[in-house]
């Protein structure tokens, strides 16, 4: 893995790039300070509390597989970590899908949150 760092102007913001390739074929993710950022997470770390309250697009699931496999995972789900443990709320077809297909990890659009903010999203 190659780990390169791009220093810009100060108007601009530096970000580090990985160059290692993930589970699906995914690009390389992007880490910024601050903010959200991109990176793969392996399924089993990602608590799903709302998942049994509906059931999935059995035909939405199947599509996507079928893309995943071809062309990899496009969007990422988003998940909230809060200390060290990650919750998915959306993405949930994406994330049944990488299920069905037996990937270890699925790219995440992580942004860092609070307890209360883990509520608000539990309500």
């Amino acid at each position: 893995m190659a780990n390169f760092l791009l220093q810009l102007p100060n108007n601009f913001r530096a970000f580090s790039v990985s160059a290692s390739a993930s589970s699906n074929g995914s690009p390389p993710s992007l880490r910024q300070s601050g903010g959200p950022f991109v990176i793969e997470l392996p399924l089993d770390k990602i608590r799903r509390p709302l998942m049994r309250t509906r059931a999935n697009d059995s035909q939405k699931v199947k599509e996507l597989m079928e893309s995943i496999s071809e062309i990899g995972l496009q969007v990422p789900i988003d998940v909230l970590e809060v200390d060290g443990e990650y919750y998915g709320f959306s993405g949930c077809h994406r994330y049944e899908a990488h299920q069905r297909l037996g990937l270890p990890t699925i790219r995440c659009k992580v942004r860092r949150g609070t307890k209360e903010t883990l509520r608000h999203h539990l309500r």
